[in-house]
């Protein structure tokens, strides 16, 4: 069952791996759950893979609700279970007018010297914020919050029932001179092609949730790309072409 054999092209992908096999040790030794902290989508992908190859079953990632993008890993010994996992939803409540973002929030959080591993999605609409962290942290990050930079916030447990929609998605229309990652990156971000270059080459881009610095890539319909610093976007596919055979593409932007 071990993976250790594998050979990885990144010290924190071996990093990773190494904590996925001391988990699966010590679920079956104690035949008790193993949690693993919350990770990217690009992480959660590697790990189900070399699970599937270490043809271990009883595993699930869960990120506190439905459709959530970071997620712990739990490994169990026993049937899954989502009701098992350490997590715990914490809302804070604030002036509508005051438009505070993800990034506000993070920053907040990272300021109590809290690591990134231990904090899931933060979901964020006009007035409320909800953000997922792990459980033993949860009285300690409402009792250190009382403001997100400037802004005062009421800070208790989450209504998971009723979890804020973000400020949505938008869909954009670009043109382009073909489906190349390095084509389309440089549309979304107004960015010349020596500085996207720059930006694909620095692990700044993930293609379906896996790091990539081929700038030639040909994307497809439907195809997940994160840019960071910018955020999530899909390809959702070609609308037309002008008449001077350019593409017009339509990108959805997840806010």
């Amino acid at each position: 069952m071990s993976l250790r054999t594998t050979v990885f092209t990144s010290d924190d992908d071996k990093q990773l791996i190494a904590r996925l096999n001391n988990g699966i040790d010590l679920c079956l030794t104690r035949q008790k759950p193993y949690f693993m902290p919350f990770m990217s989508e690009r992480k959660q992908a590697l790990l189900a893979s070399k699970l599937k190859k270490a043809y271990f079953d009883n595993y699930l990632f869960f990120g506190g609700y439905d459709d959530s993008e970071r997620k712990m890993l739990g490994l169990f010994f026993d049937e899954p279970s989502t009701s098992m996992f350490p997590i715990c939803g914490i809302e804070f409540s604030f002036r509508k007018c005051d438009r505070l973002t993800h990034r506000d929030f993070l920053g907040s959080l990272m300021s109590l010297g809290i690591e990134r591993e231990t904090v899931g999605d933060i979901l964020v609409e006009d007035g409320r914020a909800v953000v997922f962290v792990k459980a033993e942290l949860s009285d300690y990050v409402k009792s250190q919050i009382s403001k997100v930079g400037r802004v005062g916030v009421k800070v208790d447990d989450a209504d998971l029932s009723k979890l804020p929609q973000g400020r949505g998605v938008e869909e954009k229309t670009f043109i382009v001179s073909s489906l190349r990652l390095d084509n389309i990156v440089a549309a979304v971000c107004k960015l010349s092609r020596e500085k996207t270059k720059t930006v694909i080459m620095s692990d700044s881009v993930c293609v379906n949730f896996e790091e990539t610095k081929n700038v030639s890539f040909n994307l497809k319909g439907n195809d997940v790309f994160t840019i960071r610093g910018k955020g999530k976007f899909v390809l959702k596919g070609i609308l037309g072409t002008t008449g001077k055979g350019r593409m017009r593409i339509s990108v959805i932007h997840y806010k």
